[in-house]
């Protein structure tokens, strides 16, 4: 029982901004990292960013210098924050938690989904 619930995404014009929000909950033992991807239309869901437990980051090329994720461990809460959106920024971003519910029971977990479009 792991539940992933997501907010922040919406519709914005090119060069504006936007916040998602991702909060995990449920019988939780650890959480290890967490991330953000999307799928854009008429593609397959890539990586946006991860952030491990220990805070190290990566970025997909195409969002470095725009966007920031960041996490907050007491609340099992991870952040994106894009600035400067762009329309290929357009899709369904997907957050991603890996977490033990045991240590001996490591898996992946997703949310819904909440669509961001950039219009030009």
């Amino acid at each position: 029982q792991v539940q992933l619930v997501e907010s922040g995404g919406g519709l914005v014009q090119a060069g504006g901004s936007l916040r998602l929000s991702c909060a995990a909950s449920g019988s939780i033992f650890t959480v290890n990292a967490m991330g953000w991807y999307r799928q854009a239309p008429g593609k397959q869901r890539a990586l946006v960013a991860t952030i491990t437990r220990g805070g190290g980051t990566n970025y997909a090329d195409s969002v470095k210098g725009r966007f920031t994720i960041s996490r907050d461990n007491y609340k099992n809460t991870v952040y994106l924050q894009m600035n400067s959106l762009e329309p290929e920024d357009t899709g369904v971003y997907y957050c991603n938690c890996n977490a033990d519910r045991r240590p001996w029971d490591t898996r992946d977990y997703w949310g819904q989904g909440t669509q961001v479009t950039v219009s030009s």
